[in-house]
């Protein structure tokens, strides 16, 4: 698909788009490609997921998944969160290419390349679209910044240093360990 350098690109053709390799993401209706994350960010974001998935095995609230996976908010904003949760009550947003709506939870680990997308229009999207909590992770300063979109919400965002614990309003059995968050890979 052809996209001249001034024009919008609208959800409708980004789902035209051949499959990725590379992965896209559609943010304000212009497309944006990034280089794969480096090994710590995967191993932040596999820390993550096994938490959240042992948890879910445990209690079946809902489902979580990881990038590469649509998330379609507006007519001209695609994401790919790097993790994301649906409740069994929000399950409706679910289809074959992602989630057509907005998840309860949203997991966005930092990089530089990425990280005013993340911290400053993805959010607002995110918050207008109807995400309840949004996970802003930074791997070099060891902090999980929690914000929880609701507009209802005493305290908005908290963060959490490299030896905290917390828990999500949405997940309230799971605690949350940062050290475990941070762990590199026996490799690394």
């Amino acid at each position: 698909m052809p996209v001249a350098a001034d024009q919008l690109v609208t959800v409708s053709e980004f789902r035209r788009l051949p499959e990725g390799p590379p992965y896209y993401q559609l943010i304000h209706g212009r497309l944006l490609v990034s280089p794969s994350p480096n090994r710590y960010h995967q191993d932040i974001c596999q820390n993550l997921l096994v938490m959240l998935r042992n948890h879910l095995d445990k209690h079946p609230v809902g489902v979580v998944y990881h990038s590469p996976s649509d998330v379609y908010l507006t007519s001209y904003d695609a994401y790919q969160p790097d993790l994301y949760f649906v409740s069994n009550a929000n399950a409706g947003i679910l289809t074959p290419q992602g989630a057509a709506g907005a998840p309860d939870l949203v997991v966005e680990i930092l990089s530089a390349g990425t990280e005013h997308y993340d911290r400053e229009l993805k959010r607002k999207v995110y918050a207008q679209a109807g995400v309840k909590e949004l996970w802003l992770i930074d791997p070099d300063a060891k902090e999980v910044q929690v914000h929880r979109l609701n507009p209802k919400s005493r305290k908005s965002v908290i963060a959490y240093g490299p030896r905290s614990r917390f828990r999500s309003a949405l997940l309230p059995d799971l605690v949350i360990r940062t050290d475990k968050v941070f762990q590199a890979s026996r490799l690394g």
